[in-house]
């Protein structure tokens, strides 16, 4: 694997870190090690920016869907500082997964992210 490649894999890494941690004080923690102070994120039901705001909007998809974990589905793909990727919400209980998507990130030159463009492929009825 190149260091390209690894830089956009450890990326996405430190993404779902932030995204499956259950204890606020490690998603805290993990959300300031995946993106830049000012980094954003947005998605069909979200736009938001800085550290505490994101972690808000990983808070409330673990109310809405508690007992699940994100996990990338397929490889990550990227070019320059820019990364794309597609992920499952799976449930641990019964590994069914009602909610998918896809995400383009940008990153700054150390590998945080700056940005997440996300978009919802598959949402279940009512959600």
């Amino acid at each position: 694997m190149s260091a390209t490649t690894r830089r956009y894999e450890d990326a996405v890494a430190r993404y779902f870190e932030a995204w499956n941690a259950e204890d606020p004080a490690a998603r805290e923690k993990a959300v300031a090690a995946a993106w830049t102070e000012d980094g954003g994120y947005t998605d069909p039901l979200a736009d938001v920016s800085g550290h505490e705001q994101i972690a808000a909007v990983i808070t409330a998809a673990h109310e809405q869907f508690p007992g699940f974990v994100f996990r990338l589905s397929g490889a990550v793909d990227g070019h320059h500082d820019i990364a794309r990727f597609s992920w499952e919400l799976v449930s641990a209980a019964d590994g069914s997964a009602p909610v998918a998507g896809s995400d383009v990130i940008t990153l700054d030159e150390q590998g945080r992210i700056r940005a997440v463009l996300g978009f919802l492929d598959r949402v279940p009825a009512g959600a």
